[in-house]
């Protein structure tokens, strides 16, 4: 089986060079080297890969972490910075692991393989499902995670809906992402988060989960195929 494909994002030149040369070394496909967040963002659309690399200090307006808060692939920081206020910004965005300069061949391939197992073993190995609380206006419902069908960002809110009904909550997708996927959860779009056991079927760019229709989205279509079992 052939080894996950990276993004590289760092902006100077010798280090990413070097990134690239180890990885693959290391039979790890690099897709793209870029140095700045709308590059990144174009080349994940593009090529799909598996994980990131993300430097901190990089060109443009948004740093690495700005951008890490707008990715849907897993992703590790490689930085020279590792003063508090920068961890703490870091810490937010959840990262699969945080690399500090200089770095050895060794601590970027462990961190890589431990990145990707983990994402492997959270949507593979869902948690019993578990009651939890929504409110719906004036009301505090409670609803299984297993009954969810699917979430619908819709601003800075979330449609939460189940066969028969939806919900608006004052959460963003990606704060219901992190406390769903545990519970077997998965992104396929960059406004929708699905209940994998719901999946009826796919046809045309869409998911089919109980009678409802959502889009799959071009970057999330190759680690949602991974997760398929076919025969």
């Amino acid at each position: 089986m052939s080894k996950p494909s990276v993004l590289v994002v760092e902006d100077e030149p010798l280090i990413a060079d070097d990134i690239a040369g180890i990885l693959e070394k290391n039979g790890y496909t690099v897709v793209d080297i870029v140095d700045e967040a709308p590059d990144a963002l174009a080349s994940i659309d593009k090529h799909n890969p598996d994980i990131a690399l993300l430097d901190v200090n990089i060109e443009g307006d948004a740093d690495g972490i700005d951008l890490a808060g707008k990715l849907n692939i897993p992703f590790v920081f490689l930085t020279s910075y590792y003063d508090q206020q920068t961890l703490d910004r870091a810490k937010k965005t959840n990262p699969s692991g945080y690399i500090v300069k200089p770095f050895n061949e060794s601590d970027l391939i462990a961190n890589v393989e431990i990145a990707l197992s983990r994402v492997q073993k959270t949507t593979k190995e869902a948690k019993t499902p578990e009651k939890l609380f929504l409110r719906n206006g004036q009301e505090i419902v409670s609803v299984m995670s297993s009954d969810i069908v699917y979430v619908e960002a819709f601003d800075n809110y979330a449609n939460v809906y189940t066969e028969k009904d939806k919900f608006i909550i004052s959460h963003t997708l990606k704060s219901v992402e992190e406390k769903l996927l545990p519970f077997g959860f998965m992104r396929i779009h960059r406004s929708y988060l699905i209940n994998f056991d719901h999946i009826d079927s796919i046809s045309e760019g869409y998911v089919f989960l109980r009678g409802h229709k959502v889009l799959l989205g071009k970057s999330y279509r190759k680690e949602f195929l991974k997760m398929l079992s076919m025969l």
